[in-house]
Formats: C-alpha cells, structure tokens, sequence
C-alpha cells in the first residue's frame, strides 16, 4: 500500500550540557516542521545534548535532568507530530558502560527508545567507548500514519560508515544497515554529529548513496551544525533516493528546518521548503566553518570581544579577517607591538587592513621593554641575551601584552599561529603561542595564502557581503601576501633561513600527519631523504609545545589536538 510521508529535517546548533536550551531548540523546529504538515521530525545525534559531551555523560545530575526534560518536550510537541531526538539512555543492569548513545521517539505526550547506536567509534576525536555500550539489536519503529504503518529504520551516525565496498574504513564486527535489509523499512534516517573536514560532506553523501541503494528506500542524513570546541559541525544534511538523486539538501554552516514529501514505497520525491543550495567551492566552505567555529567558541564561553596581535603578515592578516566576520570588526581589537626588527612596512600593512575592516588598533612598541628585560638579565647570564633566547623573549614581551589587553577588557585573545609553525616547533611557549583559540591552527602556511587570495577574489564578494565585510577591492593588502614570510625578530630575518620553503614543506608535514607516513615510506617515495629526516625531527621534538598551545579548530582530518596523541618522550 502506498504512503505519502512529509518528513523534515532539522539542523540544530546545541549548546552542550544545556539540556533545557537544546530541548527548547527542537520544540522550535517542531512547530515550525508541525504548521507545514509534517508528520515525522529528525533530529541530529545527541540534539539534546550537544556532541560531544564527553565527561558530563558521568555526572548523575545531568543524566537525572534529561528525564524532565524529555518528559517536558513530549507533553509541548504539537500534536500528529512525532520528533526523533538523540538522547542518552541510563542502563540498569549494572554492566560496564551503564549508557546507550540513543534516539528517542517523542510525541503523543510521551517518548520511547527508537534506537541505540550500533557502532561506537573510538578513533580520531572520538571516544565513544569511554561511555557508551554498543546497542544489539537494529533500530526499527514502526509509527501509525493514515494508510498504514511506517517503517522507519534508525541509525545514528557511525552505523553508516560501513560500505564492505569501501576500502580503510574502521573494522566493526556488525553492518547496521545490512542487518536492517531484511526488515523492509520504507525510510532510514540517520541522527549524525559529524565534525567537517574538507572533502568529507562528498563521503557522507557516498555512503547514504549505498544505503540507499542496498536497502531500496530514501536516506534522510540529519547532521548537528556548529562549533563545540575545537570541533565544528558543518550540517550539510540531505535526502538522498534509493537512485543516488539528492532530494533534498540543508545549507552548510548555519541551522535550518526543511522537509519532503515521500511518495513511499518507490515513488517521487517533492521538496516542499526552500531552494536547491549550491554546492560551495572549497575555499568558501572552509572559510564558512572556521566563521563559525570561532563564533560560536566565543559566544559559548561568554566572550563577545576579542584582541589579536596584529603584525602585518598574512598569519594575523587571515585571522583578523576571520574575527571581524565571526565577531564583527568593532569587537575586534587588533595589539601592534612593533620592535627594534619590524620593518616600516609591516606597522603600515597592518594599520592598511585594520582600517579596511574597520576595527580598532592601538600601538605598544616593544622595543624598552625588551631593553628593561636585558638589563635585567645580564646579571643572572653574565651577558645579555641573545640568539634564540633574545628572539623568544620579544614574543614573550608581545604575548605578556596581548593577555593583559585580554585580562582587562574582557576580550578572547586569538592565536594566529598555523599548522606548519605547530608541526615543526616554529612558535614560542608564553608567546605567540598565547590565546584561547587558536583559528588558523590546522591550517598550513600554503593553505592560509590560498585562503587569503580567495578572499580577495570576486568569488568571496557573497560571503564578504553575508558577514558584514567590504565588498569592494581587496581586503588583505597585496603588500602582506607579497611579502616573504618573516616574524621579524633579528635583522632582514626570513622563515626560510630557519625552515624549508613551505611548498616543499607542507606536502611533507601532510603526509607525516594526515596520511600515517612514515619517513622510510616517504624517502622510498622519492623525496629527499635529508629533508624528510630533518622535517621528522622538528615535528617529533615540538610535541611539548602543541600539549601546551590553545585548542586548534579543526578542520582536516587530522588535526593537533584531541585527535593527535602522540607521547612526548619517545625514541
């Protein structure tokens, strides 16, 4: 028997540990999803709490509050309208690992356990089994509709990332969506809290093609959106049929609630809220995460302002730019801290910027502060400073200063180190390593000038004009991307006199961080063998420098911070 389904997808920014907010979140979607004739309402992984949660899944306190809460939602939903909404389930059996990672099926003034997730990943960012027990059996729920019954299969994120046609995906000793083939479900959805890495949303849209396809109905893939730390969800979700066609498609990087009409079990599929969304290029999308990923870390630690040392290269350029976006640029304070080194150029360069952007700066020369601490040293090392120590100590100075700008206005320092600097050791501890956040940190050098330029392009003129930016001409100097990259603290210094060309050395840092290489694979590759020793090195001796430098927004594959764990002392 045939049966139209309306069904709607709703992409939310939860606050984590705010089980009262999120909630209040759905209920929102839910009315909105209700007045449009909806009639089943998906929500991301673990909506009511945010992901992830990490450690506040072991306070009893907070598992005790989602049982209101949720009893709450069920009694405020519309009525005819049944929303899934990812929760935690408490088990009483006095195993190990005493929850589920769950959906719940909310409505008619009550809720039930849809679904606990089958696949726990442990890799990566993730920790699940720190918390969670795998669920056993496969998440099906049958909801009375006019007609007949709908078969509705339920998997939550990692249950689709198994494709036995995919080469290097985890190895799980079930597939969710195999073992749901033989319960002839009329329509899966998948509740997901997938953090963005570029390239990643053409994987996902991949592997619910397969689903689709192996069990002959539409995926509905519902993803969270927004930062939580140094994760940043990036939403992207979608409606794919059992063909491979998109029916439907959310935007990336902001919450929204959109729905189809499925005409079930073969039929066509109508999308009956909003547009067709392009797909962005790469440079937009990565520009569009990092946005938000700093946004919302300011906005959910309670910061509305922000300062940054501001010092004329393309590293502070990229982040003042990214602040002003995110913050606007009157929250925005950018510190120059010239010394006796900075060139004239660089003073200019930044000032140039700042007023493109509109923000404010203020200027704080360095140099008898620098000659206050030579005095005071010579004592104690029988000669003044000098070498390494001399450079480290001005960006001491310049950090010293940039926390006490941020001690006593309130504001969030931003870090403008990348991912080369933080690979090879190329930043000082109490430094320019100082900050809350660090933006660009998992950016290299190449990819921060890529950024830039696009920037500077026609093709940014959309999103400069979406965050409040000038939208005409450059925004970043041509004299910052031209110049050579310096951080300016000895005579005519250059990062090349210290480090390799970063076009020769980031494709090495990527495949020693991000592909698993090996210097033996590397040099048996072809590449130099001096270099790739030499890059090894650096990046094995700065480990104590990244467990100590502010968290890193993430958006590679693998990124320094909760997913790179590698010792300190080793061989």
């Amino acid at each position: 028997m045939a049966l139209n389904l309306c069904i709607g997808l709703a992409q939310l920014n939860p606050l984590v540990g705010d089980l009262e907010g999120n909630s209040r979140q759905v209920l929102v979607a839910a009315r909105e999803a209700a007045a449009a004739g909806v009639q089943v309402l998906v929500t991301p992984e673990l909506a009511l709490w945010g992901y992830p949660p990490r450690d506040l899944l072991l306070l009893p306190s907070v598992l005790r509050r989602q049982q209101k809460v949720l009893d709450a939602l069920a009694l405020a939903l519309p009525e005819n309208l049944r929303v899934l909404v990812g929760v935690v389930v408490p088990l009483a059996d006095g195993g190990g690992c005493p929850l589920h990672n769950g959906a719940a099926l909310v409505g008619d003034g009550g809720w039930r356990l849809a679904a606990a997730k089958r696949l726990l990943p442990s890799y990566d960012v993730f920790d699940e089994r720190r918390y969670f027990r795998p669920g056993d059996q496969p998440g099906l729920v049958e909801i009375p509709l006019a007609g007949r019954p709908l078969r509705l299969a339920v998997t939550i994120c990692e249950d689709l990332w198994v494709d036995p046609r995919r080469l290097r995906q985890p190895a799980y000793d079930c597939d969710p969506v195999a073992e749901l083939a033989p319960l002839a479900p009329d329509v899966m959805v998948n509740l997901s809290a997938s953090p963005f890495a570029v390239g990643k949303q053409t994987l996902r849209r991949e592997l619910a093609t397969a689903a689709a396809a192996r069990l002959g109905c539409p995926v509905v893939y519902v993803n969270q959106v927004g930062g939580n730390d140094e994760l940043v969800f990036d939403g992207h979700s979608f409606v794919v049929d059992p063909r491979g066609v998109v029916a439907l498609q959310l935007p990336s990087a902001r919450p929204a609630t959109r729905w189809v009409h499925l005409a079930l079990p073969h039929g066509p599929v109508a999308q009956s809220a909003g547009s067709p969304v392009a797909a962005p290029s790469p440079q937009e999308e990565l520009w569009k995460v990092l946005v938000l990923g700093l946004g919302d870390y300011a906005r959910k630690c309670g910061f509305r302002r922000a300062v940054l040392g501001l010092s004329g290269g393309v590293d502070s350029a990229l982040v003042a730019c990214l602040a002003a976006a995110a913050l606007g640029p009157r929250q925005v304070c950018g510190l120059l801290m010239p010394s006796f080194f900075s060139s004239p150029g660089s003073v200019v360069d930044a000032r140039a910027l700042a007023q493109v952007l509109g923000m404010a700066t203020t200027t704080a020369p360095i140099t008898p502060l620098m000659d206050a601490f030579v005095q005071a040293l010579n004592p104690a090392l029988g000669q003044d400073p000098d070498g390494v120590t001399a450079e480290n100590l001005q960006s001491r100075i310049r950090g010293t200063l940039l926390m006490a700008v941020a001690n006593q206005e309130g504001r969030l320092l931003l870090s403008t180190g990348n991912k080369s600097e933080l690979a090879v050791g190329y930043c000082t501890l109490y430094g320019d390593m100082n900050g809350g956040l660090a933006v660009i940190g998992d950016l290299y050098k190449t990819d921060v000038y890529r950024l830039c330029r696009w920037l500077n392009s026609p093709a940014a003129r959309q999103q400069r004009r979406a965050a409040g930016l000038p939208t005409r001409g450059v925004l970043i100097p041509e004299a910052i991307l031209d110049k050579p990259p310096s951080a300016e603290l000895r005579p005519s210094q250059k990062d090349s006199d210290s480090l390799p060309d970063y076009a020769v050395l980031d494709p090495v840092l990527q495949q020693l961080v991000e592909q698993h290489h090996t210097p033996d694979q590397l040099i048996a590759a072809g590449d130099d063998p001096a270099l790739v020793q030499h890059v090894w090195s650096l990046l094995r001796r700065a480990e104590f420098k990244r467990r100590q430098a502010p968290p890193v927004l993430k958006v590679s594959g693998r990124a320094f911070g909760t997913g790179w764990r590698m010792p300190i002392a080793t061989c």
